[in-house]
């Protein structure tokens, strides 16, 4: 969750912010995902195709795309939690491979300030999951 200035008065609200992924495929996208213990949140089916997988607070909205090359794919987003280490742990547990699409990229302090991994999920989005180092 973020807060920004609902008004110039600097009074706080709060919201969330969610990526929209595309999905080659709906049900493969959300087994994946379940490994990572996420859950389905929505479900719509054509004309109006839409998936949500929620994990906490965290909240991943798909589009379908069934010409998606995973291999191009330039699409990601950034978590940043105060959790990384146990988000590592979790995600580790699902096995996924060091290399290829999809993979699970090591936990690591990074030259920018974060304690960070990745992952690549089957439809090639890159989700870099991270806390500041202190």
């Amino acid at each position: 969750m973020a807060a920004f200035p609902a008004s110039d008065s600097g009074a706080r609200e709060r919201v969330t912010v969610a990526p929209i992924l595309p999905a080659r495929d709906f049900e493969k996208t959300a087994r994946f995902y379940e490994a990572l213990g996420f859950v389905v949140a929505s479900l719509y089916h054509p004309p109006d195709a839409y998936l949500i997988m929620r994990r906490g607070d965290v909240e991943l909205h798909f589009f379908p795309h069934a010409e998606l090359d995973p291999a191009t794919s330039i699409c990601g987003c950034y978590v940043r939690t105060d959790e990384v280490d146990v988000l590592y742990e979790a995600f580790a547990r699902a096995a996924l491979p060091a290399t290829g699409i999809p993979r699970l990229m090591p936990l690591a302090e990074r030259p920018w300030g974060m304690r960070e991994f990745a992952v690549i999920d089957p439809n090639g989005s890159l989700l870099r999951i991270g806390a500041p180092i202190r």
